[in-house]
């Protein structure tokens, strides 16, 4: 079995859903503008370590100099069913579905740790591996794009026709030379659902996204009190926002995340809200060990339930 098939085995026997390959090229040059001019348009809101590290940004091989290939791996996050998962009657809040499992962050290391030991041992010495999930400045859903696993949609996420929008990247940059993958075509064609659901109008009609006015940005990555006109359209949504995916046709039958080993938590789907408000720091510390949670704080996570508990009165 040629080496490309083997990674692309054992990846899938690791847990992923989706795996491809592609080169260690800059994106397409349609990428880097749509990026650059959507940076100089203040659409980051405060993100500044979007401005940063550009070039490595768009350019897999200056995040490992003498990279060849990238492999790219996803990960369906969709949630069970909610008719499986016990509601709580009291004021509550929900969150989005990436943050009712463990921290992706690692588990995805986890198992790319796993991946990189597998293909170093089939190898010879000398090949370098650099492991980016997430945090590394990597433009992922291109890269994604590029090596097969979907197509970016109007809504600005990855789709993938048969997992829907749900998907979970992590990549392996490596000098290792293997054959690429062709792109995925398809597109949202004259499809807007997403446009239409989104509460605050940060997916624009015009095909640019505002982060500043995201309910996602606003909830976990703004700092400071919310602007009041923005709070309300919060509404009850206490951490992140799903709306422009679930409006998604692609999401509509996506089947619910099939690997075991990634913690599900069903006491996340929904918060309490007064409870959330009385948390101390210890509380809050055992409560979310291991979640996307502990990035947002114990300070910010009280001030998203004080603004859904107003908005639920």
């Amino acid at each position: 079995m040629a080496l490309a098939q083997e990674i692309k085995q054992q990846s899938l026997q690791l847990g992923f859903d989706l795996v491809g390959i592609t080169g260690a090229e800059a994106i397409g040059d349609g990428h880097i503008k749509f990026f650059t001019d959507w940076l100089s348009r203040g659409y980051a809101g405060r993100m500044d370590y979007l401005h940063r590290n550009l070039e490595k940004r768009v350019d897999p091989a200056k995040l490992l100099p003498g990279a060849q290939s990238v492999i790219v791996v996803g990960l369906n996050y969709t949630p069970p069913k909610q008719d499986s998962v016990k509601q709580k009657t009291s004021p509550a809040g929900r969150d989005a579905a990436f943050a009712q499992y463990e921290d992706y962050h690692q588990f995805i290391k986890k198992q790319l740790r796993k991946l990189i030991a597998f293909i170093a041992k089939r190898v010879v010495c000398g090949v370098q591996f650099k492991m980016c999930v997430d945090a590394e400045p990597i433009a992922e859903r291109a890269i994604a794009a590029k090596a097969g696993l979907g197509f970016i949609g109007k809504n600005h996420m990855l789709i993938n026709p048969q997992l829907g929008c749900q998907v979970f990247l992590g990549e392996i940059i490596t000098s290792l030379k293997l054959p690429a993958d062709k792109p995925m075509k398809g597109d949202c064609s004259d499809c807007g659902k997403c446009v239409r659901a989104c509460p605050t109008g940060a997916l624009r009609s015009d095909g640019q996204f505002d982060a500043n006015i995201c309910i996602s940005y606003l909830t976990i990555e703004y700092k400071g009190e919310i602007p009041a006109d923005l709070a309300k359209k919060i509404g009850d949504r206490i951490f992140g926002c799903d709306e422009c995916v679930l409006a998604c046709p692609w999401q509509k039958n996506a089947p619910p995340c099939k690997n075991k080993e990634f913690r599900f938590c069903a006491d996340r789907t929904v918060l309490d809200l007064k409870e959330i408000l009385n948390l101390s720091q210890k509380d809050f510390d055992e409560k979310f060990a291991g979640s996307c949670f502990t990035r947002l704080g114990l300070e910010n996570l009280k001030r998203n339930a004080k603004i859904c508990l107003d908005n639920l009165q």
